[in-house]
């Protein structure tokens, strides 16, 4: 795309209706995010007082890469290393999937059971499979007096989820552990209350159909789970008896029409006083909440 000197607005206009031609989705919002990435400034500083200004010549060059890297189909949070969940910022990078919006309401569910359940305690919150830590930093950061442990197979995604932590004033207060699903709460004895985890749920014969800033981009061992997309949740559900006690809440982010096959597993692993499903913005079933309060 062109580079010459232009304003700041001119080269917004100039990106997004390029990007737009491509079929970039929601050219206009990658602009934006991709300008603050350069500028290293707010929406409000971009709009009010760089969008009449000339864009730096020395970043003209880093600029066009920028555009060139998303009309490639980069995904834009990798471009710029960063997401916002849950109202705060989280590092990202191709190590971790990015965290999305719909995952937020699964906090929002786990926040309000532990705050009803526990609610002159500290419960324990275990997060399976953490990537970023999006959720475990949130729910530390919202509830000073839980605890918290997160775990991932994965070195790097740990790594990033404890840069997340360390950036959120929250990193003394998780426990991390490495190791597949729950074997290392298994093997340290650890009994979480509060259980959860958004595990790869893709089916793999998906993956042709995915959009190619998902399907080229994000980390496949994060996206995928088995032929129904079901492998993890099996996995995880078998375990729950190893764990030192099952715990009182178990909740699971799930894909488009799996929450009832997750729910029967769970209904055939104990004995829950209640297995209810929380929707997306989009009406879809996305969550399977697992509430056990007997012994």
């Amino acid at each position: 795309m062109p580079t010459a000197a232009k304003s700041v607005r001119e080269a917004f206009v100039e990106a997004s209706s390029f990007l737009g031609k491509l079929g970039v989705a929601e050219a206009g919002s990658c602009t934006e995010l991709l300008l603050q990435h350069l500028l290293s400034c707010s929406r409000t500083d971009l709009l009010f007082r760089w969008w009449q200004e000339q864009l730096p010549e020395e970043l003209t060059e880093t600029w066009r890469q920028l555009v060139e890297r998303k009309a490639a189909g980069e995904p834009v949070q990798y471009i710029i290393g960063e997401q916002d969940f849950f109202g705060l910022p989280f590092g990202v990078s191709p190590a971790v999937l990015i965290p999305r919006p719909e995952t937020e309401l699964l906090v929002e569910a786990l926040l309000h059971e532990g705050s009803r359940l526990f609610p002159q305690g500290a419960p324990l919150l275990a997060d399976v499979g953490t990537g970023s830590g999006a959720i475990p930093v949130t729910v530390a950061h919202a509830r000073p007096a839980w605890r918290v442990a997160a775990s991932d197979i994965s070195a790097a995604a740990l790594e990033m989820a404890r840069l997340n932590a360390q950036r959120h004033g929250v990193a003394a207060r998780i426990e991390w552990l490495e190791g597949d699903l729950l074997e290392p709460f298994i093997e340290r004895r650890i009994a979480p209350d509060i259980l959860v985890s958004n595990p790869p749920y893709i089916p793999d014969g998906d993956l042709p159909a995915l959009q190619p800033e998902v399907r080229l981009y994000e980390p496949h061992t994060a996206l995928f789970g088995g032929v129904e997309g079901l492998d993890l949740y099996r996995r995880m559900i078998s375990q729950l008896p190893l764990l030192p006690r099952i715990p009182t809440v178990v909740g699971f982010e799930v894909g488009i029409r799996q929450a009832e096959a997750v729910a029967a597993m769970l209904r055939a692993a104990a004995d829950w006083d209640e297995i209810r499903f929380v929707p997306d913005l989009q009406g879809i079933d996305r969550h399977v909440i697992a509430i056990r309060v007997r012994e």
